[in-house]
């Protein structure tokens, strides 16, 4: 994947990037309660994968957010033109593997392609990652649990690998499927300003996915 060296000289959040890396838990974790109802008929009346028609816009929203494209190396940052994703996948006797999936190309082309690597990563798969691990969104769920709020695994220090998770949808008062969606970003990469910035983005990418 390219990068590029941002020039630390003039990043206007240098004073930020220099305090949240002396942080013993320097992560900004936000969980959002997301309208599925629409991409939920969508893919039911397409007969296509929910999971990965919703991995596909969570990976175009993140890579339209420049901050969730850049990761701390060698007391820099650098960014990413285009991340894409490694996410969880179950193989058959209960553990997981990871399995990479690039986003930018038509979602019916991505659907087959994804299909493909998911089975195969089943089969064969370890948690190795198959590509430059930096350049990576981090995806996992718990389709299992509608959570409200979910604390994640990380290395901790410099390692700054956004980390996507979503739930389980259930129907709320007004009859609408809500999932929680939880991002993790590195704060001396990222403010809140930066996360809300991806949930509007998922938002915009959802309707378009659905549109008539």
């Amino acid at each position: 994947m390219n990068c590029r060296y941002i020039d630390m000289d003039v990043y206007p959040r240098r004073q930020h990037f220099d305090y949240f890396r002396s942080l013993a838990y320097p992560y900004l974790g936000v969980s959002v309660d997301v309208d599925v109802t629409a991409l939920v008929e969508f893919c039911r009346s397409r007969e296509c994968s929910f999971y990965l028609a919703f991995m596909h816009a969570a990976a175009k929203a993140a890579n339209g957010v420049s901050q969730l494209r850049q990761r701390i190396r060698d007391g820099g940052i650098v960014e990413y033109d285009v991340c894409p994703t490694s996410h969880t996948e179950m193989k058959p006797d209960g553990t997981y593997c990871y399995c990479t999936l690039h986003h930018d190309m038509p979602m019916d082309e991505y659907l087959v392609q994804a299909e493909t690597a998911r089975q195969r990563c089943r089969e064969s798969g370890s948690l190795e990652e198959d590509e430059d691990a930096d350049s990576m969104l981090f995806i996992s769920t718990l389709p299992w649990l509608n959570y409200n709020a979910l604390i994640q695994p990380v290395a901790g220090g410099d390692e700054s690998n956004p980390r996507i998770t979503w739930g389980k949808y259930k129907e709320d008062a007004q009859g609408r499927l809500m999932m929680p969606v939880t991002l993790l970003a590195h704060h001396a990469l990222a403010d809140g300003l930066h996360v809300s910035e991806f949930f509007r983005l998922l938002e915009k990418e959802l309707e378009a996915m659905t549109a008539p």
